[in-house]
């Protein structure tokens, strides 16, 4: 790559990443008491499948490891917002599914962090934001590890 193409990947990378922790400082504030970005996210995943995972798949799904799935999923499951079963075909494994209670408070938050998110969209306009998601998705599949 010339130095041009790595300035301007670093420049990329960097708005990124400054964009990534203004955002979840903000989302952060603004989760109702108690809730963590991890915890609505891994409650959003679930309420939008409608499905059970096992505590591997949703590791997998948010890249990171069994363990740090296994904790959020021991506080989710604390607040009564998951439910834990044994998987009937392997009980060496585990399911979750999204409880009524669960569905309840992802839906606060959601509720709670769409006008923040609403406001930002407005501010910059429908047309870059559909520009930009492409590029956004395109380059989230490129850094997927496979597997």
């Amino acid at each position: 790559m010339s130095d041009a193409s790595n300035s301007l990947a670093v420049s990329l990378f960097s708005e990124i990443l400054s964009n990534e922790q203004l955002i979840r400082n903000r989302l952060g504030r603004v989760l109702p008491k108690g809730m963590e970005i991890s915890h609505f996210s891994v409650l959003n995943h679930l309420a939008r499948i409608a499905d059970e995972r096992s505590p591997a798949q949703l590791a997998k799904n948010f890249n990171v490891t069994r363990g740090a799935m296994t904790n959020t999923l021991a506080k989710l499951e604390w607040a009564g917002y998951v439910h834990i079963r044994p998987d009937w075909d392997d009980a060496r494994r585990k399911k979750v599914a999204i409880s009524p209670a669960g569905r309840a408070a992802r839906d606060a938050a959601l509720a709670a962090i769409t006008p923040l998110i609403s406001e930002a969209v407005a501010e910059l306009g429908d047309a870059k934001v559909r520009a930009t998601l492409p590029v956004l998705r395109e380059l989230r599949q490129k850094l997927t590890p496979e597997g």
